[in-house]
């Protein structure tokens, strides 16, 4: 999941009815893993409208098992929880993707890591900031964390050099691109993103 940029784009709107151009512009800036939340009207016809990109689509907010099996249904590679949900993680195992549950304290991620998930999404990652991250991953260096939740685009390379394996950033990045927005305006908070990594 981790693109040539670490983050996983949260695309979250009132309608998904422009997700894919969003989505297709975020893939030519180099941000490769993108979500489409399911409190979007029209997520799920989103991931099938995108079905035939070059990079797969996963799909958050997933609460229930039944959640996750119409996301993959729909064409979802990847799903994403806001907290640890055990039946959302066994159901996309018996499905063969990967999932970033939701944690926040210590005890919280190692359930979701010993339970099945792939990643384990630290939210919500404002609350201890890049301090938290890597207080957690002194005693839980195997578990790649993704910090998720208020993170700034100026914060990105603080979170990284913690120890994230990725992040999850939604407005900040995104902005108002998903209601109409410019979507020049993106590009050029994504180059901020990339010139923090180079």
């Amino acid at each position: 999941m981790r693109g040539e940029i670490p983050i996983i784009a949260i695309l979250r709107a009132p309608s998904a009815d422009r997700f894919a151009e969003v989505t297709a512009v975020l893939h030519e800036s180099g941000v490769t893993a993108v979500e489409f939340t399911l409190t979007t009207a029209g997520a799920l016809d989103a991931v099938r409208e995108c079905a035939g990109m070059a990079h797969p689509i996963g799909v958050g907010t997933v609460l229930t098992a039944k959640d996750a099996a119409l996301a993959v249904e729909a064409g979802a590679a990847y799903l994403i929880t806001p907290a640890v949900i055990e039946e959302v993680i066994v159901e996309g195992r018996r499905l063969g993707v990967p999932v970033v549950s939701g944690a926040f304290t210590p005890t919280e991620i190692h359930r979701a890591w010993t339970a099945g998930s792939s990643m384990v999404k630290v939210f919500p990652a404002a609350v201890g900031g890049p301090g938290y991250i890597k207080a957690v991953r002194a005693p839980l260096p195997d578990i790649p964390l993704v910090p998720t939740g208020g993170i700034g685009l100026g914060a990105v390379r603080a979170y990284l050099d913690a120890g994230a394996a990725a992040l999850g950033i939604g407005s900040p990045l995104i902005g108002d691109a998903c209601a109409g927005g410019d979507l020049d305006a993106l590009r050029e908070r994504v180059l901020l993103v990339r010139d923090q990594l180079s």
